[in-house]
């Protein structure tokens, strides 16, 4: 979902991919508000988007582009305006309890403290794609769902739970609790490549210029570390989930091979 908005940054979604995305809901109906169009923009994805709204008898309305352009602050609408209702965060407990009546394994991912829009829309993006069925994050000091955010992720925030929790810490201890090891990143620990992913876990990434806080790498129970021999000795934070991700992804599907 693209979301922007002066009240609220999860009101707007914009392009063609994240309205698709949110459209594809079945509690679409229950989400958009309205459909803005381009007036006198025609073409097979405006096409798609209309047959879709009526379908789910949803409204649809005409707009010039300079109206598109001042509600999505000029981002790349692609001529299809949703007003939706604000995000859902989804609750931590909630979400435990969801995955463990659906028999799921939990794989976490918690962001310590993101504030690029663009690498957690990247992160969510390849979160979706390894399977990670819930993502963390703080209320404060880091970046929350947003218009960069959505449009990056290219519709990913429909398809993983989102979690804001007020505190990282103590978040991490509660996965504890309920037997999830919470493996953290930095640039001295285990060569991820020797890791361990499956079971329940949670893996946390740190803030792209501080890396993990320091209240957070001693509760973590293991850290990991991603070698590196060339001058450059930090990886963008989307990049570096990425590669930990993938690792992940290939510890766990290798139970079932």
């Amino acid at each position: 979902m693209n979301s922007t908005s002066n009240k609220d940054q999860s009101e707007i979604v914009f392009g063609y991919h994240a309205a698709w995305a949110v459209l594809k809901d079945p509690d679409a109906p229950q989400k958009v508000n309205k459909i803005f169009l381009q007036k006198g923009l025609h073409s097979e994805k405006i096409a798609r988007i209309i047959e879709a709204a009526r379908s789910q008898h949803l409204v649809v309305q005409d707009a010039p582009k300079s109206k598109l352009d001042d509600m999505t602050q000029a981002g790349n609408h692609q001529g299809i305006v949703l007003t939706t209702t604000p995000f859902a965060y989804v609750d931590l407990f909630t979400l435990l309890k969801q995955l463990e009546k659906r028999h799921e394994t939990p794989f976490f991912l918690i962001l310590d403290n993101i504030n690029d829009p663009h690498n957690f829309g990247s992160i969510l993006r390849t979160a979706d794609a390894v399977g990670v069925n819930g993502v963390i994050i703080p209320k404060r000091r880091a970046v929350g769902v947003t218009s960069i955010v959505a449009k990056t992720s290219t519709g990913a925030i429909e398809r993983i739970p989102i979690v804001r929790v007020t505190n990282i810490v103590q978040t991490i201890k509660t996965l504890q609790k309920q037997n999830i090891w919470v493996f953290g990143t930095d640039m001295n620990g285990t060569d991820y490549r020797r890791w361990n992913a499956q079971g329940a876990i949670a893996l946390v990434i740190g803030n792209e210029g501080r890396g993990l806080s320091p209240l957070v790498k001693k509760q973590v129970d293991q850290i990991l570390t991603i070698p590196m021999i060339g001058t450059v000795q930090s990886l963008n934070a989307s990049v570096a989930t990425g590669i930990l991700l993938y690792q992940a992804f290939t510890s766990r599907e290798s139970k079932s091979l």
